[in-house]
């Protein structure tokens, strides 16, 4: 009879024994218990209030390895100012796609906690969802609120674009999982994880992917951040945010981490639309926003041509550089078109980031090869192609810049 009973058990391997929906469950509950007990959210909401570019814009936020055009022959010449400038834009621009990415978030904590709730069992895990929805709110708040000062004073005006304004539709295209597909496809994979226990699930595989891509910047910002509080140095507000949004989003990985590699387990195999409906969605990810390299922006791995070169193209034209429309286009071909550092050293970012998704892909039992190998972004490593395809997008670029 003992021997049957562990025969069916193998037979059902999405079935979770009872120590193992009880380690998860325990786990979920001590991750809520200590995010509710923490207070990171209350100093990013009070540095906010408190923020004056004017206080701050002498210093670095973060290592200067994280700043907008790092390693290119155009950041070897800037000055000292420029730098920090640089710098600064850099947490800008992460944190705006940061604050674009957790509206995304807010929509799909309720949409698939709304499944959760409806089975019962999980009510631990929803109030999280709950708790995780409102620090997002605050934190959208805190980005978009340094970041339109901090612009405003560097460049003249807000040229990153705002996710906020607008209709909510547009705030949702501007986060990661906004980029996942055209609209149609995108109400698609809403309506599914919203529909059943498993997709549900699934969608955490996907916010993972966007809480590891967060992380390669943060943890460093958040060492940065306990450096300077070891020497008894000046803390940049926006250093502090970082460090203290790294915290918070700690709670918030691990929530993603157990729905997505051991809850799941808790509900019926997947049927071969809910499979299928879960690996196109990593597939997407993996083809929309983790399939290339910036040039100069190390943890972005988009092409430069949707974001990051008519951005610099906006900066090098503003009073930070004052170029005019011949200087900034030459700038531009030799940082985006040439092989230099800073794509060596996004490179190494990449793999960082590669090993890591593997690791965390290859513990799901229902992912196709080439999502659980994420071969789609593998083949984004090339500089070479990196190069190549800037090249093609600048001559395009180049023209049509210089018709206005």
């Amino acid at each position: 009879m003992h021997n049957t009973e562990e025969s069916n058990t193998k037979q059902q391997p999405q079935t979770t024994s009872a120590i193992q929906v009880k380690k998860h469950l325990k786990v979920t509950e001590i991750n809520y218990r200590r995010n509710k007990e923490s207070n990171y959210t209350e100093k990013i909401t009070e540095l906010e209030q408190n923020f004056d570019y004017g206080s701050h814009k002498d210093h670095y936020w973060s290592d200067p390895e994280l700043s907008i055009l790092y390693g290119t022959p155009l950041y070897e010449v800037a000055s000292p100012s420029q730098k920090i400038a640089l710098n600064h834009l850099f947490w800008v621009g992460g944190y705006n796609l940061t604050a674009a990415s957790e509206t995304n978030t807010v929509l799909y904590n309720q949409i698939t906690g709304s499944v959760f709730y409806s089975i019962g069992g999980y009510e631990t895990l929803c109030h999280e969802l709950d708790v995780e929805t409102s620090q997002e709110r605050y934190h959208i708040h805190a980005f978009r609120t340094v970041a339109n000062m901090t612009e405003i004073a560097v460049l003249g005006d807000v040229i990153t674009g705002n996710p906020l304004t607008g209709s909510a539709f547009k705030a949702m295209q501007g986060g990661m999982i906004g980029r996942l597909s055209p609209g149609v496809m995108r109400h698609l994979f809403s309506f599914s994880w919203g529909s059943t226990p498993f997709l549900a699930s699934q969608y955490y595989a996907l916010r993972f992917i966007a809480n590891m891509i967060l992380k390669l910047t943060e943890h460093s910002r958040s060492q940065y951040f306990r450096d300077l509080e070891k020497k008894n140095e000046f803390i940049p507000a926006p250093a502090a945010i970082s460090h203290y949004h790294f915290l918070d989003e700690s709670f918030h990985t691990t929530t993603s981490q157990v729905i997505a590699q051991d809850l799941y387990k808790d509900f019926p195999r997947p049927t071969a639309y809910e499979r299928f409906m879960a690996n196109l969605a990593i597939y997407m990810m993996q083809l929309t926003i983790l399939n290339g390299l910036s040039a100069a922006a190390v943890a972005s791995f988009y092409p430069d041509k949707l974001f990051v070169m008519p951005l610099v193209y906006k900066m090098l034209r503003s009073p930070l550089f004052g170029m005019s429309t011949q200087e900034a286009l030459s700038w531009i071909e030799k940082c985006f078109c040439h092989e230099h550092e800073g794509l060596h050293l996004n490179l190494k970012y990449h793999q960082q980031l590669f090993s890591s998704l593997c690791q965390f892909f290859d513990k799901l039992d229902y992912t196709w090869s080439i999502n659980r190998e994420m071969r789609v972004m593998a083949a984004g490593t090339s500089i070479s192609k990196t190069i190549q395809d800037n090249t093609k997008f600048f001559d395009k670029f180049s023209k049509s810049v210089a018709c206005i």
